[in-house]
């Protein structure tokens, strides 16, 4: 039986050894914490919202990015820094930020994630796993009539593409979801998503860890991934074995028929040492949760939004409100900023004063493995253009395979990805048109 090895047991990585197992693959998943979830999908805005598809990089970004360039509380906070790997990424970004490239990528992003939802909902209907799930759709609402009519176009361009997001009235958005009614003046406008959701992206992780072992995958914690090492004799790039140290052991060789690469935005330092630069750059967000206030629990949302002026995501888990977003580029930088923290509850006291207990609530940061595009990097890695007799052609490695570069979407579009892969391991093309790279037709 063909073994495989999924670096990282995020929520896509582990969402890659389910479908791999599924195969008939024999899996096993090495992650550097001691259980799977413990990283950027621990506190995540808990949203699987197709209708969120609207690339950081777009032609508005640029002129907001710099308005907000001093201000700590920014939705986009972008910290000038000797780096000489996020200048080079920022410089990527300003170029995707074009109408026409910021098109296609949305169109990419809107396609993975229709299969995606599709794949989670029928995963979940044959597995019957559940994370605190509501299905009650997404809605954006606006406050801003600018930011309301800037989200027509894509909309339109979303619905065009299959998704079912449309513009509602402020009657119809209050109806949907009563705890904005005591702010219902203040709406310029409101969109909706039927069959998008929401539910805890740690507590899905983690189940469906569980049932992977439960199917026969083997997952090694608190292990180190020191370096992949590659057969420099071999007539095309190949990996032939990966060097790890389990807590408190010295290190050893780890040896698989194929590897597959999930460790968001530690994906970067590890291709490094192949010659692979991947597009990547850790993109820090922040969220807050709240115990929903049990004498006013209806003052706090059920419907999952989207709060598009101050990026900000909220999603009801149990008796727990989350609320997710903002982006700080500042290198692998974990530490909690008090004033970007503090600007979330603002917020939110704004939106739900009476639906929150507000001085119970638990900040988190984690590292949202960001490309220029938005588009994560599915499919076979990519050397580039190597020296093959008299002319160069391009090399990919034949037993190493990309599945990172997520950014804001990790969740939606987790189990489309690692299905697509999965499929793609098999020699087989995905039900979906998406630009998977080192792949030919």
């Amino acid at each position: 039986m063909t073994h495989i090895v999924v670096l990282g047991a995020g929520v896509v990585g582990v969402t890659t050894a389910w479908y791999l197992r599924q195969a008939g693959y024999d899996v096993t998943v090495i992650e550097r914490e001691s259980a799977a979830g413990m990283q950027t999908s621990f506190a995540n805005g808990g949203q699987i919202s197709v209708s969120h598809a609207t690339p950081w990089a777009n032609p508005a970004t640029p002129m907001k990015a710099l308005k907000w360039l001093f201000k700590e509380d920014a939705p986009l906070l972008y910290r000038l820094r000797a780096d000489k790997a996020q200048l080079k990424w920022a410089m990527q970004f300003l170029q995707e930020c074009r109408a026409d490239k910021a098109d296609i990528n949305l169109v990419q992003m809107v396609r993975l994630g229709l299969y995606s939802r599709d794949a989670l909902q029928q995963l979940r209907a044959d597995i019957g796993i559940d994370y605190e799930q509501q299905t009650r759709g997404i809605m954006h609402f606006y406050t801003s009539q600018a930011e309301f009519d800037a989200a027509l176009k894509p909309t339109e361009r979303m619905q065009a593409l299959g998704c079912e997001r449309y513009v509602i009235d402020i009657n119809n958005a209050v109806s949907l979801e009563p705890a904005l009614y005591h702010i219902a003046h203040k709406l310029t406008g409101a969109t909706y998503t039927s069959r998008d959701e929401s539910g805890n992206a740690h507590l899905f992780t983690q189940r469906l860890a569980q049932r992977c072992i439960e199917a026969g995958v083997h997952f090694l914690y608190d292990t180190e991934i020191l370096a992949i090492n590659t057969d420099t004799q071999a007539s095309r790039p190949h990996i032939h074995s990966i060097t790890i140290r389990p807590k408190g052991e010295n290190a050893q060789t780890f040896s698989a028929d194929s590897h597959v690469l999930a460790l968001g935005s530690y994906s970067v330092p590890l291709m490094k040492t192949l010659g692979i630069h991947l597009p990547i750059f850790p993109a820090k967000g922040y969220s807050a949760t709240y115990q929903v206030n049990p004498r006013a629990p209806h003052h706090a949302p059920f419907t999952s939004l989207i709060d598009d002026e101050f990026k900000l995501v909220t999603s009801r888990l149990g008796d727990k409100l989350r609320v997710a977003g903002t982006a700080e580029f500042n290198g692998y930088n974990l530490d909690l900023n008090t004033v970007r923290c503090e600007a979330i509850t603002k917020r939110v006291q704004q939106l739900f004063p009476k639906g929150i207990i507000a001085n119970s609530v638990q900040y988190w940061t984690g590292l949202r493995p960001m490309t220029p595009s938005n588009v994560p990097l599915i499919g076979r890695a990519h050397v580039g253009q190597v020296r093959h007799g008299s002319h160069n052609v391009d090399a990919t490695y034949d037993n190493l395979w990309l599945n990172t570069g997520h950014g804001t979407l990790g969740w939606t579009h987790a189990c489309g990805s690692a299905k697509a892969l999965s499929l793609l391991m098999q020699g087989e093309m995905p039900a979906v048109d998406f630009d998977f790279v080192g792949i030919t037709a």
